[in-house]
């Protein structure tokens, strides 16, 4: 009797540290509060753009995506237009803050250079602002925004308020 009851609490103890992690409310290393799930996702991606990976970051889009980055919204409707999207970003970026605004993610970076083509010149060390809406694990849209101080900046426009 002895021994099941042991078994049955270790069992238990088991389900329960099998329920730990994996759990986008689980809050991220990276400041603001935003989704840790959907952070590790921007936070790979800039990882791998900052080192010069265009393939691998493009691997952390959807396709299709959509981008807008100063333009009206694009849409990327095959991966080699997803790699020419990361190709076009001259700067590789550091995240460092991450804030939930409802479906967005609202994304500070510090802008760095990165190997490949293009210069970032006289950007590196300034900051930029990116909305993602990240779905199962892959980026959705990207979305270049004006910059903001953290916790008061206005929503993403999301369409014409009522």
């Amino acid at each position: 009797m002895r021994a099941r009851a042991i078994l049955a609490f270790t069992a238990i103890g088991l389900l329960s540290l099998a329920g730990c992690g994996g759990n986008s409310s689980e809050q991220s290393s990276v400041p603001g509060g935003a989704d840790a799930d959907s952070v590790k996702v921007i936070k790979d991606w800039a990882d791998d753009l900052r080192a010069g990976d265009i393939s691998a970051a493009a691997d952390h889009f959807v396709v299709p995506s959509v981008v807008q980055n100063g333009t009206p919204p694009i849409q990327l409707a095959n991966r080699n237009q997803v790699v020419q999207f990361n190709q076009s970003l001259p700067c590789g970026a550091e995240l460092t803050r991450a804030e939930q605004r409802g479906r967005f993610v609202i994304a500070t970076f510090r802008l760095t250079e990165r190997p490949g083509p293009g210069r970032c010149g006289p950007g590196v060390g300034e900051t930029a602002q990116t909305a993602f809406v990240i779905e199962d694990g892959h980026i959705r849209e990207w979305r270049r925004v004006a910059e903001a101080p953290p916790s008061t900046a206005p929503p993403v426009n999301q369409g014409p308020v009522v």
